[in-house]
Order: C-alpha cells, then structure tokens, then sequence
C-alpha cells in the first residue's frame, strides 16, 4: 500500500454571512473532492491542543501523526533547522517578517509579499548594521525569515503577537512583553532607519507597491526535543513537497525526504499540476508522500473570499483530479486543511477541521461533498487528531 496526504493549509473556515452562510470549502466548485466525498469516509480531526497556539507548527504535527503537546516547543526553531541555522544551547530564534507600517498601523504583514530577492539585499543590510557575532538575520522565503539571537535565552519567554494577527490595528498595542523585551522592540525600532532608505524600497515605492519599513519578531524558540523518525514510528519511507520552510523543516526532523520540485511556491502561482505529479512519481521509491500546499492559507490571511475559493479550486482540479484517476486499489489519501482560516479574522483558529480519507479498502461513511458540514454531519471526531495517521495507515479506516 502506498500512501498520500494531501493537506490543503488553511483551507477550513466559518459561513460567510455575505454569501449565504456558506463556508469557502462550500462556495468552491470542487467535483473531484466531492466525489472521493462520495466514495471516502470522512469526519472532524482535532489538530491543535487545547490552550496552544493554533499555527500550522503544532496543526501540521498533528496532521503529520505527532502529539504537539509532548513535542511542539516553537515554530521558528523548526523553520531554522529547515534553512540549516543551528541553534545552540542559549540562542533563541524569532520569525523575522519585513512589513509594512503606515500611520502605526500594521498595513501589511508581508511587505505585500515582498519578493525572496529584494529580501536578500534588505536582510544584508540589517546584518551590515545590526549583526555581531551573538545577532545574526537569516534569508528565508519572501517575507519569511530568521533572527538567531545567541546567549540570551531568556527571550525565549518572550510574549510577542503574530503580525497577521493584527492587520490593520495599532502596532502599539501589541509590542513584545516580557524579560528581554525592551531589546527587542529597539532591535525593530532600529530597522526603521536601515529599511527607510534602502535602494530596494525606493524603488518598490517608484513602483507603487508597499515598501518594507519594518521588521516584526515573534515565535520565539530555543533548541526543539528530538522527535522520533517517521520511519522508525510508522515504518513507512516518507517524502515531503511544500513551499513554506517550516513544513520542510518538520519533515527534515522527521527523517522525510525534501522533494525539490520546480515551480512549488506559497502563493496561487503554485505549480499545482507539478508539485503533485512530483509527489506521485515519488511514491515509486518511498512508501508515503506529504503534498502541503499554502495557498489557501495565504488567501484567508488577505481576507480574500474570491482567491481563497480560488486556491481550492486549483487543488481541485489540478492536484485532486490527477490523484482520483489513477484508481489504485493500492493507494490510499488522506486529505484535510491544518486548521482553519477564517476570513473574517484573517488569522489562524483552533477549532476541529474536516479530512477525508479515499482509497484503499475505504468503506464510505455517507458524505457528499468535502465540507465543514458534511464533515461534522458524520459525528466522527478524531481527538487528540494527531491519532488520525496511526488510523489511516495502520487501522485502515
């Protein structure tokens, strides 16, 4: 048998009152998913611990079949590892986004998703200004990267707040609190300065997009506990695709091939077709493929109900619809977002997710599309959700 997951990032969230009280999953048009609907059985996983932070680190974990609760001790460790920045006894790494402040208001989270290339040249200048042998920026993807702060552990308690959680709201009433946190905040302050006239953004302003003035720190972590392999947990050969470091980073702790393939991004530019004909040829030497795609996730941060739809529906018809015609008695998915995205809030919730699981020897449990109310309807909850891949692959559900 061999296996795929498939987990659509965000793509769960609440009815829309300005369309009918229907949810994303309910508005887009997705044949395919509806009709493993059909044939699969499907309930409500809950992904993220009661009391922790509903990001994709701890959700994915679940997804992934670990218990965030025994293992999850901070996204931006795990993204570290994913870029190779070791962390050693002490250090603490901090998510270092590039944003976009006007008038102290938070207008973008993202620096409207500055490019990974005008990222270099900004995150070389803060090194050039701000870097000493104990601080250190780290080059991601976009607007995603790394601040490595050594001998200073205490920051690790830091309580900061995720700048996609505050679009469009005062950045003042959610700076850093904690030991160590007046450093911080003069480490953002002093970005200001550096970024202001930085040729990058004089020529992102001439171009009438939003220029990067700031940077925000928050998820901090120090050093992250030993997991144990996929292979030596589930006894499967595992490969993972994705677009965003920290889901390549979860995989490389787990032992997970990283599959490198071209065209894989975190936006709806996504090589769909690509990224899951990759994941498919995979298979032929590994026993279970993880296929992450961000998009969804992405659009619900921007509060777009239209391309949010729209990320769905690319899954649908370009990475659903290869998976349903292949009809191999030996292949089994799983497919289900991490979490939800609401649009309304823009921002991550914890609340239980669908997932659907097709193929195999699957014995249908009465859906008929891939959504939060047929899910629900079902009565099946998998809670704690990290349980859901023991079930998938060994229990054969």
């Amino acid at each position: 048998m061999k296996f795929c997951v498939v987990i659509m990032d965000g793509a769960s969230g609440w009815p829309l009152p300005s369309h009918d009280n229907r949810t994303c999953l309910e508005l887009a048009h997705t044949p395919y998913l509806d009709k493993m609907a059909r044939e699969g059985y499907m309930g409500m996983a809950v992904t993220v611990p009661k009391g922790m932070e509903p990001g994709s680190a701890p959700a994915c974990m679940s997804v992934m079949g670990y218990d965030p609760a025994r293992y999850y001790k901070g996204r931006s460790a795990i993204e570290a590892r994913s870029m190779g920045i070791p962390l050693e006894p002490g250090s603490v790494a901090f998510r270092c986004n590039f944003v976009t402040v006007i008038d102290g208001k938070m207008a973008s989270y993202n620096a409207g998703h500055i490019s990974t290339e005008e990222s270099e040249q900004l995150i070389r200048a803060l090194n050039d200004s701000l870097g000493t042998e104990s601080l250190h920026f780290y080059t991601g993807v976009s607007y995603r990267h790394i601040c490595k702060i050594s001998g200073r552990e205490e920051l690790a308690s830091i309580v900061c707040t995720p700048p996609h959680d505050i679009s469009g709201k005062s950045i003042g009433d959610y700076i850093p609190t904690g030991v160590g946190a007046d450093y911080l905040l003069e480490l953002m302050e002093k970005s200001k300065d550096i970024l202001k006239n930085n040729p990058v953004n004089t020529a992102r302003i001439k171009a009438g997009k939003l220029p990067a003035n700031m940077i925000w720190l928050f998820w901090p972590s120090g050093q992250i506990p030993d997991m144990p392999l996929f292979k030596s947990k589930y006894g499967l050969d595992a490969a993972l695709t994705s677009g965003v470091d920290l889901l390549r980073g979860l995989g490389m702790m787990l032992g997970m091939d990283i599959l490198d393939i071209p065209g894989v991004t975190d936006q709806l530019n996504n090589d769909y077709a690509g990224q899951i004909n990759g994941a498919l040829a995979a298979l032929k030497n590994r026993d279970i493929v993880f296929v992450h795609i961000e998009a969804p996730d992405e659009m619900g941060h921007k509060g777009s109900v239209e391309e949010k739809i729209q990320a769905i529906e690319y899954i649908d018809s370009e990475v659903i619809a290869r998976i349903g015609v292949l009809k191999d008695k030996d292949l089994k998915v799983l497919i289900m977002p991490d979490h939800p995205t609401p649009i309304e809030i823009k921002t991550h919730f914890a609340e239980p997710v669908p997932f659907l699981i097709w193929g195999g020897a699957t014995i249908p449990n009465g859906c008929r599309r891939f959504t939060e109310v047929e899910a629900k309807r079902t009565g099946v909850v998998i809670d704690p959700g990290y349980k859901l891949m023991e079930q998938f692959i060994i229990n054969n559900i």
